[in-house]
């Protein structure tokens, strides 16, 4: 049985029409037999003259006439109920058809309400749905839905500002310590003080670079709007990173295993390359010295890049975390940003894919990338 609590909108509609059909037209029916079963009762035979013969004859027509009008009342009555049935049977099935229909035209507007809203991204949200009509609720619904999506449209076009002036704002100053250290210590006979002062404050100021570097390519991957869509090759970024990081994986004597196929996607390329660079990177840096890497893929419905390394056992419940900004696994991660996973996760979500980590139960971490 159907619940109306728990079925849709048009399914109420149509079983709330329907049974408003049927209780009318039961009362109707019903209404319908007890006149007829009155007037039925009330009617007496006229125009019968008493025979002659005597009382007994008489009542003996009578009698007779009695019996035959109830056998006449009964027949028409049973008539009559098994009418009323199949009219009721009937009735059932065009009030769910009527019901059904009333409730399609009802929510018309509520479908084309949420179809133009669905229509709707982070790409247009200057489009408004507009609906034109008598002001009833339908509009009213559809006008705040319209205000909305102007303070979407304002807050996004605040945000892509700030994305776009952010990196110039913050970068200068940074740009003007770097100076005054390179000041300090091109001094002639700089103390030697100074000069390891000046090296621990390039280090920090790469570290705030590299966070402020990482903020803004979060952000830029959290707009979804990619204007410098292409196709690419997930293989060859993977190859990228690795050169990239050659000098590190000697370094820890890592062992690299790279099984690709040719990784189609399209999407940013900057952005593409990110995202496959922190996971080559998360795997470097976070890997134990004569460690290893397992890079693996495959191309079909979606391209998927597999990273795989070794290492100690780790809660999957932290694991699940890593995509979140800022969140490290343990003492050894805390001189990375935190971004790294994250970045990856909105880069793959921007490309409308997805990221699975899992903690491998031998030790060690797999990323699952799908774009």
């Amino acid at each position: 049985m159907i619940s109306l609590r728990r079925g849709t909108v048009g399914v109420r509609f149509t079983i709330l029409y329907a049974a408003v059909f049927l209780i009318s037209g039961i009362g109707l029916l019903g209404l319908t037999f007890l006149i007829f079963d009155g007037s039925i009762s009330r009617t007496s035979p006229a125009g019968n003259q008493p025979p002659q013969g005597g009382v007994d004859a008489t009542q003996q027509r009578i009698r007779a006439l009695e019996e035959q009008l109830d056998t006449i009342h009964t027949q028409q009555s049973r008539q009559l109920l098994v009418g009323s049935l199949v009219a009721l049977v009937v009735l059932a099935g065009v009030s769910l058809l009527v019901g059904r229909i009333l409730a399609r035209r009802v929510l018309r507007p509520l479908r084309l309400i949420t179809g133009a809203t669905q229509r709707i991204s982070a790409d247009n949200l200057d489009q408004r749905l507009a609906v034109t009509g008598p002001d009833d609720e339908v509009k009213d619904l559809a006008d705040t839905i319209d205000e909305l999506l102007a303070r979407l449209e304002a807050s996004f076009a605040a945000q892509r500002r700030f994305v776009a002036n952010a990196s110039h704002e913050l970068r200068t100053p940074l740009a003007t310590m770097r100076a005054s250290l390179d000041v300090a210590v091109a001094k002639p006979d700089p103390a030697a003080s100074t000069v390891a002062l000046a090296t621990r404050m390039r280090t920090q100021l790469d570290r705030v670079d590299h966070l402020l570097d990482g903020l803004l390519v979060l952000a830029r991957a959290q707009h979804g709007a990619f204007a410098d869509a292409a196709a690419v090759d997930l293989g060859d970024l993977v190859g990228a990173a690795l050169r990239e990081r050659s000098a590190d994986v000697e370094r820890k004597a890592l062992r690299v295993t790279v099984d690709l196929p040719r990784l189609p996607a399209s999407g940013s390329p900057t952005l593409l390359a990110r995202l496959v660079g922190n996971v080559v990177d998360n795997a470097v840096t976070h890997n134990e010295n004569g460690g290893w890497i397992a890079i693996t893929g495959s191309a079909g419905k979606e391209t998927v890049l597999i990273v795989e390394t070794g290492g100690r056992v780790f809660d999957q419940r932290e694991v699940d975390r890593l995509t979140q900004p800022f969140e490290r696994l343990g003492d050894e991660r805390t001189g990375s940003s935190g971004l790294g996973l994250s970045i990856v996760a909105a880069v793959a979500a921007a490309h409308g894919g997805r990221v699975a980590l899992l903690a491998r139960p031998e030790g060690g971490l797999r990323v699952e990338v799908a774009v």
